[in-house]
């Protein structure tokens, strides 16, 4: 069965907390029920992960690696300085759709430049919770599963 991997950054563990008037009410573990059901709807497994540390997820795109078959990632700030991250995106070889709850690009001027963007099939912001869905589907239509 294919595998999708949805890869969250810093500070996305304090969902349904941190600025609500950006983000929403909505808890990490909610996305994470919604993308399960989506993903298992569509024919795939998948795997779900967050961290703080901007190493642990470059190890977690590395491993993706002949574990999976595409990956939603929300980089959270990492998207506007990891280099790392977006050589990782790079070396796996991968597909990647950057994700993000809010519009970056309606936000302020730093949050318009991504490091992800370049080396993604495309970014879905904007679109709250719902853009992880986007980012799924994106991803089954890709990969022929839509």
């Amino acid at each position: 069965m294919p595998s999708l991997l949805i890869l969250n950054g810093p500070n996305l563990n304090l969902l349904g907390l941190r600025q609500p008037e950006v983000y929403g009410s909505v808890t990490l573990s909610d996305i994470e029920e919604v993308c399960q059901a989506r993903a298992s709807a569509l024919g795939f497994d998948m795997t779900f992960f967050q961290s703080n540390h901007e190493g642990l997820l470059v190890d977690a795109i590395h491993d993706a690696r002949g574990t999976h078959d595409g990956i939603a990632l929300n980089a959270g700030a990492f998207t506007h300085t990891s280099i790392a991250l977006m050589d990782a995106i790079t070396s796996v070889e991968l597909p990647c759709v950057e994700v993000h709850l809010s519009n970056i690009h309606a936000r302020e001027e730093f949050r318009h430049r991504s490091y992800i963007a370049p080396v993604a099939l495309g970014q879905i912001c904007g679109f709250g919770a719902q853009s992880y869905l986007l980012a799924i589907d994106a991803l089954a239509s890709h990969l022929g599963q839509l």
